[in-house]
């Protein structure tokens, strides 16, 4: 029997808190996915089997949220599913008939164990489609299994929630399944089983159970359609296929679509182990999902002007695309991952919506015009063109982009919005006004905005560093003058200097604010050492890596707040006041641990020390998102995980560090050094 490094038994699967904490993700490279929990209820508005991207990668609209399954086999009959319904009470209970739960790649798999007979079920989505399948194989029988299989839908934008209130949705035959039209101007989707009955219903179920929108102090309950039952039998080597689509001529061979999903899969690892060949004899199992889960972030984002365009979807389940997520996973989502070119379309795509030398923070749900408001993603852009030159020796891509570089480091100069702009007496950059929030730590609720950091923020005046000396070396292979950058460079290092506190020992975290300068321990000066060019000596380098290694490092992440400090807060949790409240107030950062993983081995130079702080994380992909990595964690222990299920810089960032740990290469100065003592 072949086991996967995400596969559990009857412990887990027949214990209901923990099959319903554990919850898996299959997307479709459009920004749609299907997710829900091991045990089959649903916690979350997000959950369902099918959400689609329906102005790609964004409109993403909640269509199909369940399939209920009945089994009849040997004169017995078996409910499968599972649903807690508002008030608490749990029926039908069909968890208690799992034997088995794994991940085939990407794909969950369900074995349920009835009398002698083992029926296993999976779901996936096709590549580039808002299609998802459904099989069930009959992998140990007597006989045959008989199915009804109520199909729950619901149409509505994937934030939302619906109370069915007499609301009629049309369901009607379509080619031995189902169409369904919520609504005159709403898109048609289908219910397309390969074989069998279809019946048409329209019965709305009501008070189905949300506990963890209620956790979040959000509208916990919510009604869907069953819509039809979907009746037929399954035999061994007759399996059953389902698939729900908005293309009313989505194939319906199960057999070809498993192949299409493993054969991308089979390609990515192929892609990885021809490109890094030497990277991939090390790669551990975690190595391994954890590459596959990369590919659930990239997402397509054509335009007319760039029908390729691609971008990197936050998280799942509720973010869209963000500029300053993509730029910081994209060194571990492609290049670690051995997809240069994906790297470049992306590079590509953003480079269009440079405006006024900024990048998007965000592109809005509906498709709005993108929103401005960051200090650091463009510099982050910056950082990502050079680790893209790093890995390709792509000159042509450099001398392509270079005319935006150049207007992106001018705009700084000069002065953008938001009071982004370039202090000339220090060379420095400053940024920030009240109500606007524009570093990673972005919290705002109700027009609060939680940590404002209006000032010079220290990550921002490191990564402005370390784009000037990027800039003047990117400058050099377009040809073009270099001076300046290193000008600019060279007082951006000088001014550096005034963020390192003596007295404390570490960088202060903002200069010059409205209160003066903010002593407070967070993790953003780790980048003044992680970055590839630092303005700080080795001496005090090794200093911020040990103040953060005492006081912010755990098992998951950086804590984005010292325990010390009194606005600590160390459980994140609440309604939403509350938890914007701790999310950069002491709220733990899966990703932050990539940076100081990198940070730790360039002033230790120990890889095995650096590559401890990760073995953590690499059992992580057992629980909460499986196979993935979650976005934030508590800030006290047990570091439980919150938060988005899957974060594309959490993966992006646990892959380059890994990759960089095992490509490590000690100094020659250092060991000659070394050997002397």
């Amino acid at each position: 029997m072949e086991y996967s490094l995400i596969d559990f038994g009857r412990d887990i699967c027949g214990d209901l808190a923990q099959a319903e904490s554990r919850e898996w993700l299959v997307t479709n490279g459009l920004g749609g996915y299907a997710s829900g929990t091991v045990a089959g209820l649903l916690t979350r508005r997000y959950h369902g089997l099918l959400v689609a991207a329906l102005k790609p990668p964004v409109g993403r609209t909640l269509l199909v949220a369940k399939l209920d399954e009945t089994a009849g086999y040997g004169g017995h009959t078996f409910e499968l599913s599972t649903n807690r319904w508002h008030g608490g009470s749990v029926t039908p209970r069909g968890y208690r008939h799992l034997e088995r739960f794994r991940l085939e790649g990407t794909i969950p798999v369900w074995t349920y164990a009835l009398a002698d007979a083992l029926l296993e079920k999976r779901v996936w989505m096709e590549q580039g489609a808002n299609t998802t399948y459904v099989r069930y194989d009959l992998a140990r029988g007597a006989g045959p299994l008989s199915l009804a299989i109520k199909a729950m839908v619901n149409c509505r934008d994937y934030h939302g929630s619906t109370r069915g209130n007499g609301w009629r949705m049309r369901g009607e035959g379509a080619d031995h399944g189902l169409a369904v039209i919520a609504y005159d101007s709403a898109v048609p989707f289908y219910l397309l089983p390969d074989r069998g009955e279809s019946d048409a219903a329209h019965d709305w179920h009501l008070g189905f159970d949300l506990a963890v929108e209620r956790a979040r102090g959000l509208d916990d309950r919510e009604d869907h359609l069953q819509i039809g039952t979907i009746r037929a039998a399954v035999e061994e080597g007759k399996p059953l296929t389902i698939v729900l689509s908005t293309d009313p001529k989505a194939s319906r061979d199960g057999a070809k679509a498993l192949e299409r999903r493993k054969r991308h899969e089979r390609a990515l690892a192929a892609t990885f182990t021809r490109a890094r060949p030497a990277l991939a004899k090390q790669a551990p199992p975690w190595v391994g999902q954890a590459r596959l889960a990369t590919d659930q972030f990239i997402v397509d984002r054509p335009s007319p002007e760039d029908p390729d365009g691609r971008s990197v979807i936050a998280g799942y389940h509720w973010f869209g695309d963000w500029g300053r997520d993509t730029m910081i996973a994209l060194p571990g989502l492609t290049l670690t991952t051995g997809r240069p070119a994906i790297a470049r379309q992306i590079l590509h795509t953003f480079a269009r919506f440079v405006d006024r030398g900024m990048l998007p923070n965000r592109f809005p749900d509906a498709g709005e015009t993108p929103e401005y408001n960051t200090a650091d993603a463009t510099l982050w852009y910056v950082e990502a063109i050079r680790a893209y030159h790093a890995a390709t020796g792509d000159d042509r891509l450099v001398r392509e982009l270079f005319p935006v570089l150049g207007e992106i480091v001018d705009w700084h100069r000069r002065g953008t919005r938001y009071g982004i702009r370039l202090d000339h007496a220090d060379g420095l950059l400053q940024a920030g006004e009240e109500g606007v929030q524009l570093t990673w730590m972005d919290a705002k609720v109700e027009g609060w905005v939680v940590t404002p950091r209006i000032g010079k923020p220290v990550e921002i005046n490191a990564l402005w560093y370390n784009a000037l000396r990027a800039m003047a070396a990117l400058a050099r292979i377009a040809k073009k003058p270099s001076g300046e950058y290193d000008g600019l460079a060279a007082r951006a290092a000088a001014g550096f200097a005034r963020y390192w506190n003596e007295s404390l020992g570490y960088c202060h975290d903002v200069l010059d604010g409205p209160d003066g300068d903010d002593p407070s321990l967070r993790p953003n000066q780790i980048f003044a050492v992680s970055l590839p060019e630092s303005p700080l000596a080795p001496a005090k380098q090794k200093a911020i890596v040990d103040a953060c290694a005492r006081a912010l490092v755990t098992s998951h992440g950086l804590r984005s707040l010292a325990p010390d400090h009194p606005q600590y807060v160390g459980q994140y949790g609440g309604d939403q006041r509350s938890r914007d409240g701790a999310y950069h107030q002491g709220t733990v950062w899966g990703w932050l641990l990539g940076p100081f993983v990198t940070a730790h081995l360039k002033v230790y130079q120990d890889p095995a020390r650096a590559r401890s702080f990760l073995e953590p994380m690499s059992r992580h992909l057992q629980s909460h998102g499986l196979g993935t990595m979650s976005e934030i964690f508590d800030g006290a222990p047990p570091f439980t995980p919150r938060g988005c299920i899957a974060q594309a810089w959490t993966v992006a960032e646990m892959l380059r560090a890994w990759a960089e740990i095992a490509t490590f290469k000690k100094p020659a100065v250092a060991a000659a050094r070394k050997g002397k003592r």
